[in-house]
């Protein structure tokens, strides 16, 4: 049996692609008081602490715990992201990397897996954490990975940093699942109210989103509205295509036509949660829970997280061959 520790744990995202990948996970820290009570409830036969890392934190927090296979940990990534614009950086939420290197060196995990925006590399302090894991032993495998290539019906692009004490990690191959589109996240039309599209309250830059798609696509045709876009796809896409990167923000407003009428409604958290690829463990037949907080927090929740099948491809990958790991199963 393996055991791992999820530093900047979140709701638990990579923590469930763990745990489906044959990881016990056995403890967990984050800030958020929300995110914790969400971990604990998916994970409850792990340590969860709810305090915020510094760089003088460590293994301690735990109290006592039996050693670690596997370390993994999202260090803060909101000052790492180009979605920031010129905003200015705060040089603490970047260095939150950092903080991964006093449990790295008090549990001597075998793996680690650090995960980021991929605006992470140009970050100045980031060769100096690549040599700083290498000198305690580790061979490091760099990748930029799409979650969209693992099955998750959603583009979502993110950096990891993959390590073995033991040996050189290989690369990380998508398996070859077809491409699936934001139309298999929806739920049925009478799941959940719609209104009518064009109201005289509706804001005028929705509208135009809304009119833009219409007249892409044709009447008839559904899609979806994308709030919050400063790139140049005119503010929706269509649905046969994986949704674009789920954010904190509620962001995706879905336009189906209804008696020859165009509807709108936001997206709805269990749509969302497919978004990120989150799936029953077949062996155990549970579902990952998400059952605190407002919806805002839920959002929020799943646009910090890590989609399952990318760690949980990852987490094989790493492991794949390991003479300890085939005894333990």
């Amino acid at each position: 049996m393996l055991r791992g520790v999820d530093l900047f744990s979140g709701g638990g995202g990579s923590s469930w692609g763990a745990h489906l990948a044959g990881v016990t996970m056995v403890g967990a820290v984050d800030a958020w008081d929300i995110a914790t009570r969400v971990y604990a409830d998916n994970f409850p036969e792990a340590k969860v602490v709810n305090t915020r890392l510094t760089i003088d934190t460590g293994p301690e927090i735990f109290g006592r715990m039996k050693k670690i296979d596997i370390l993994i940990g999202s260090p803060e990534c909101t000052h790492h992201s180009v979605a920031r614009g010129a905003a200015p950086r705060c040089e603490e939420s970047r260095r939150s990397g950092w903080y991964m290197m006093p449990f790295i060196r008090g549990m001597r995990p075998r793996w680690i897996v650090l995960e980021n925006v991929t605006g992470m590399r140009n970050w100045q302090g980031y060769d100096d954490l690549i040599q700083a894991l290498r000198s305690e032993g580790y061979h490091l495998q760099i990748q930029s990975l799409d979650a969209a290539d693992f099955g998750v019906p959603q583009n979502r692009r993110r950096l990891f940093i993959m390590g073995d004490r033991k040996r050189q990690p290989g690369k990380v191959i998508p398996p070859k699942v077809k491409l699936k589109t934001a139309a298999s996240i929806l739920d049925g039309p009478l799941r959940w109210h719609a209104g009518p599209a064009f109201t005289e309250r509706r804001a005028e830059a929705t509208v135009a989103r809304i009119n833009r798609g219409i007249e892409a696509l044709g009447k008839g045709t559904d899609f979806l509205i994308v709030y919050y876009s400063t790139d140049k796809g005119g503010g929706w896409q269509p649905l046969n295509r994986p949704l674009r990167t789920l954010t904190t923000l509620d962001r995706f407003g879905l336009v189906r036509w209804v008696d020859g009428k165009p509807t709108l409604r936001m997206l709805q958290v269990p749509e969302l949660m497919r978004a990120m690829g989150f799936k029953r463990d077949p062996e155990t037949n549970r579902s990952f829970q998400l059952n605190h907080g407002s919806r805002r927090d839920q959002l929020r929740i799943l646009g910090n997280g890590v989609c399952p099948p990318v760690m949980k491809t990852i987490i094989e990958n790493l492991t794949a061959g390991d003479i300890s790991l085939k005894a333990a199963a």
